[in-house]
């Protein structure tokens, strides 16, 4: 297909990039540059433009007849949303309707969508199923809950066919150390962690030690990018063939608490990095994991990287890369 990839150039739409570009599709980029990078576009065709501006959006879809739109460009950061939520409202949803007027008017057939686990809030149970009842505490989870339904309202009202996918705690890097994620100031347990290692950071913090969990710290599911990234690629293929609008939960099923992440990023790092104890952060629950029996179902997704020592040695291998990168480049 002739493929639209909002968001290209950063961490997640660069392998999403990649693994669609190895499966034949026909990739246009579409980035501002804000936190992605030139040179993780291994594919396609870059335009540097910003979906604030209509006019620019509205000239890509000109100038190419898509099929399908893949749409990552969002900030991402729960705690800086809470201090600047507008950003968020104008970043995320505001500019997913930007796009979507886009889509609509050029008849898009075609929609992924790059969301989150925050959509579900707080609730009670630590296996989330994607029928649970939306409740975000941050204004990251309300923008991506408010996307969500702006593009449902769309496909209910045109011939829009979408797939929603939710993601978890995303992490790794490409095996071959081509990519990873690059992010400034990054707030992913196992990036910081990593960044440790290399003398990026002095130390960590855990926020949190009494949870009711088997070690009292936060218990997630991670997984890891290029699996997350065939989820996108096989999205496509599902529609393609005939199915149904969906949205399904990306994760392992599966979860590890702080204080094992860092456990393994110190074994296969040698480096016993500092660790501090703080309090909880705001909005935080105990502990949060995919049901992901629909996305195998529906897909046929089946992860290749389902093994937290694989994630964190990916990790670690690209923060060396990084690392030499930047100093290369100072």
């Amino acid at each position: 297909m002739k493929v639209l990839v909002t968001g290209g150039a950063g961490y997640i739409g660069s392998h999403v990039v990649r693994q669609l570009a190895e499966a034949g599709h026909d990739i246009v980029v579409f980035d501002n540059l804000s936190t992605g990078y030139r040179w993780a576009v291994t594919a396609g065709e870059l335009v540097v433009g910003d979906l604030a501006n209509e006019a620019e959006i509205d000239e890509v879809f000109s100038n190419h007849q898509f099929e399908a739109v893949l749409h990552f460009a969002a900030n991402i950061v729960v705690p800086e949303s809470v201090a600047n939520p507008l950003k968020y409202y104008s970043n995320n949803t505001r500019n997913t309707l930007n796009l979507l007027k886009a889509v609509d008017k050029h008849k898009v057939p075609y929609m992924v969508f790059s969301s989150t686990a925050a959509v579900y809030g707080m609730p009670e149970q630590t296996v989330l199923t994607e029928d649970l009842p939306l409740a975000p505490i941050n204004p990251y989870g309300a923008s991506k809950m408010m996307s969500e339904r702006m593009i449902m309202d769309l496909a209910a009202a045109s011939d829009l066919n979408y797939v929603v996918l939710r993601y978890f705690n995303v992490a790794g890097a490409n095996p071959d150390g081509l990519l990873g994620q690059a992010t400034p100031e990054a707030t992913h347990l196992i990036k910081v962690a990593c960044e440790c290692v290399t003398g990026q950071r002095e130390g960590m913090s855990i926020f949190g030690t009494d949870y009711d969990t088997h070690d009292g710290t936060c218990v997630r599911d991670y997984i890891h990018v290029e699996d997350l990234a065939s989820a996108h690629v096989m999205a496509l293929d599902y529609m393609a063939e005939g199915g149904d609008s969906r949205i399904l939960n990306c994760g392992y099923g599966r979860g590890f608490s702080v204080r094992e992440v860092i456990d393994v990023v110190r074994k296969h790092s040698g480096v016993d990095f500092p660790v501090a104890e703080a309090g909880r952060r705001a909005g935080d629950p105990a502990a949060l994991m995919a049901d992901n029996a629909r996305i195998k179902e529906v897909l046929g997704w089946q992860p290749a990287y389902d093994n937290l020592d694989v994630i964190v040695q990916t990790a670690l291998a690209w923060e060396a890369i990084w690392l030499k990168k930047k100093q290369a480049a100072s």
